[in-house]
């Protein structure tokens, strides 16, 4: 672990390098079906493995201007690459740079977050302060991937355990003063209890909800009402009702659904007759086909 926060040799051709394979592999992941809305697509998308990348970094720098040059070097390297990657493959083509703009933001703060961030490595009392905030920011990550791993197990579970993790080593690797670990441990652990109470208790609750069919629609193939009666063969997935929109003044099929993968939706008139689909659930996406009556 020494060698890890401390005893790397961090040359900026090395550093060059790095900033272009873990751009490459963020944007890759977003190309790869099966890694969608799992925890390999996270590093695309938030902030975990950036936070560890960004400390690793910090605490191998030589001084605090090297600290943040490094860091915003690393940054400035990496982020377009994970869009740049995207392009070709992308409807929008370069449009798909409209989300680069927040991370942009991010990348000019790493100047003086990793500037100030060198001075953990003095071993004081205010190190400690320094590296909170992120602890924090890091337990807030830990229970979204609670959260979506209780909703949709077991996706995100891996990036959990992965904030969890490191949210007990920084202190352990970054600092070298016993106290300062043992308070610093002390801290992520306070932090990664509250954030798992907080998870659990809220843990299950993040369903996916929308609407499945309308009335009338080519899907649905047939016009349903409130009397009616629709469920999904496999009740684990969720829960099915029929719901009328003032709106648009017709009836919907509107689904609560807590967990990805494949079962069937059954809707069923007032005389028996029956309607089946197929449908397919992704975290935040769904494919909804007819089975019988053939259409």
């Amino acid at each position: 672990m020494k060698k890890l926060f401390g005893g790397l040799s961090f040359s900026w051709g090395k550093l060059i390098v790095f900033a272009v394979i873990c751009g490459l592999y963020a944007g890759l992941t977003t190309l790869m079906p099966f890694a969608k809305d799992t925890s390999l697509q996270d590093i695309s998308i938030h902030f975990e493995w950036w936070i560890f990348f960004a400390i690793l970094i910090i605490v191998n720098s030589k001084s605090p201007l090297d600290s943040a040059l490094r860091v915003f070097v690393f940054f400035l390297i990496s982020q377009p690459l994970v869009y740049l990657v995207q392009v070709p493959f992308h409807a929008d083509g370069f449009g798909v740079f409209r989300y680069y703009p927040t991370w942009f933001l991010w990348t000019l703060l790493t100047f003086p977050m990793a500037f100030v961030g060198y001075y953990m490595k003095k071993d004081k009392w205010w190190s400690l302060l320094i590296l909170a905030p992120m602890l924090v920011f890091l337990g807030l990550h830990f229970k979204g991937y609670l959260q979506e791993a209780l909703s949709f197990f077991p996706n995100h579970l891996l990036s959990a355990l992965f904030c969890a993790v490191t949210l007990l080593l920084y202190p352990l690797g970054i600092f070298r003063d016993r106290n300062l670990r043992l308070t610093g441990l002390a801290l992520s652990l306070v932090i990664l209890l509250v954030f798992s109470v907080l998870g659990l208790r809220d843990g299950g609750e993040n369903a996916y909800n929308t609407d499945l069919l309308l009335s009338g629609g080519e899907t649905a193939g047939t016009e349903f009402d409130e009397s009616w009666s629709v469920a999904l063969e496999d009740e684990s997935f969720g829960t099915v009702s029929i719901r009328r929109e003032d709106v648009i003044e017709s009836f919907l099929v509107h689904a609560s659904l807590t967990k990805t993968g494949s079962t069937r939706l059954i809707l069923r008139s007032p005389e028996g007759e029956s309607f089946v689909y197929a449908l397919d659930i992704q975290r935040h996406s769904y494919e909804i086909r007819r089975l019988s009556p053939s259409p």
